[in-house]
């Protein structure tokens, strides 16, 4: 069965829930499968973490799914993919590819964070 207070979740927190799940979905399918991610990887001095970083994203968007469901694992996906993404943003700056290169990353930081602090406000647990 479906969360009962789901109808009160919010129009913006469905559509950044949707959005941000979707997006992961597709960067962890592409850091499994992908050949330039594994180039990717190790310009990031990060070879051995490909899959890992790929699995995490897959159950990043997953949890963030559950959110129709089971509203906690969505809390605990934000956050960790929030914590992820800060990590990709480090890296990518610790490696000089600048802000701009690096802004991806801290886009869905803050997206994932303002989902977490969303839910947190919403007190529907």
């Amino acid at each position: 069965m479906g969360n009962p207070n789901l109808i009160a979740f919010s129009f913006e927190i469905k559509v950044l829930v949707i959005f941000s799940s979707v997006s992961f979905l597709v960067f962890g399918l592409s850091c499994l499968f992908a050949p330039y991610m594994v180039l990717e990887f190790k310009r990031y001095g990060l070879a051995n973490f490909r899959t890992l970083n790929g699995l995490l994203q897959i159950l990043g968007a997953l949890g963030l799914l559950l959110l129709f469901y089971q509203p906690i694992f969505a809390l605990v996906a934000s956050g960790g993919l929030g914590i992820l993404m800060v990590l990709g943003f480090l890296v990518r700056l610790k490696i000089k590819d600048g802000f701009v290169k690096s802004f991806p990353a801290f886009f869905y930081a803050v997206l994932n964070f303002t989902i977490l602090f969303l839910l947190i406000k919403e007190d529907l647990w």
